[in-house]
């Protein structure tokens, strides 16, 4: 069985969450305040970045970190450029942690229009994806954002995360569609209406060899996303946290059968850079534990 293959039975019939791990350029500074690192302790962007990846490097070494719990890890670019313990990233997740790489491929959100915010163009979409696919990562993921029930807005959001999605498909690999809805949207539940029929009638469209992953925001209405789940077309479905707290997200998740975590904030919540490393293995592995029961319902 080749590698791919394996992480694809992995993804599909393995127990367990994605971890997030993909804070860009925005999301960064905020993230390492929350771990207790403030901006003074870089220069620049680049500083900036290996300090980030110094954190998911601890992260990813930890102990309570791997693929019994873990089914997969979405990167930013700059981690998969960058080693763990000297060896590549992606290689180092699967070979050492038995856990799936994913790559972030957006370039951040284009301003609000239509209640929607879709992804800025991808410059070099076509290269990175080669280049993700030589370093043993076996999917992407992309995020656009709706902040309202606009079903024009929806509709595009919709499309063009499907027309980006066809051509990772192309490259072999397996796209996360993430078209999240805010959780401060005024009309969550009537977003989330226009959003699954949307996305249904896409993946009704895809061929029958075409596979893909879902990410969606907890929806207000237990098991709303089901028929999303049992697409033939789709891999897994996954929930992002959004901005709720740990607790609340997930009560959210177990009351959704057959979504699995793919949280970012929620799963590092708590964790400090002063923490000793039994300390923050500790808590890391509780963290894992509450996202990955949450996870199993």
């Amino acid at each position: 069985m080749s590698t791919f293959d394996e992480q694809l039975e992995t993804i599909r019939t393995g127990s367990g969450f994605i971890a997030a791990l993909d804070q860009s350029g925005g999301s960064t500074p905020k993230a390492l305040e929350l771990y207790g690192i403030g901006e003074d302790a870089w220069t620049n962007e680049d500083e900036m970045f290996a300090v980030v990846h110094e954190m998911r490097t601890r992260i990813v070494t930890s102990p309570s970190f791997d693929g019994g719990r873990i089914l997969g890890a979405i990167l930013f670019e700059g981690t998969m450029d960058r080693d763990v313990e000297g060896v590549p990233s992606a290689e180092y997740l699967w070979n050492v942690k038995r856990v799936v790489p994913f790559l972030k491929v957006d370039k951040g959100l284009a301003d609000q229009q239509d209640g929607v915010q879709l992804m800025k163009p991808i410059p070099g979409l076509e290269q990175l994806l080669d280049r993700a696919r030589s370093k043993g990562v076996f999917g992407t993921k992309m995020r656009s954002v709706v902040k309202e029930a606009n079903p024009s807005g929806i509709a595009r959001i919709v499309r063009q995360q499907f027309e980006v999605a066809k051509q990772i498909l192309g490259h072999g690999l397996v796209p996360i569609i993430e078209p999240e809805i805010d959780i401060k949207c005024p009309d969550k539940a009537e977003a989330e209406e226009l959003l699954r029929d949307a996305v249904l009638a896409e993946l009704d469209a895809l061929g029958t060899d075409e596979r893909v992953m879902l990410k969606l925001t907890l929806p207000e209405e237990p098991n709303f996303y089901s028929p999303c789940i049992e697409h033939p077309n789709v891999l897994k479905v996954v929930a992002l946290s959004g901005g709720y707290p740990r607790e609340e997200a997930n009560a959210r998740l177990e009351s959704n059968n057959g979504m699995v975590a793919s949280f970012s904030r929620a799963l590092v919540e708590g964790l400090q850079a002063q923490q000793s490393d039994e300390e923050f293995d500790h808590d890391l592995g509780a963290s894992i534990e509450s996202i990955f029961q949450a996870s199993m319902t």
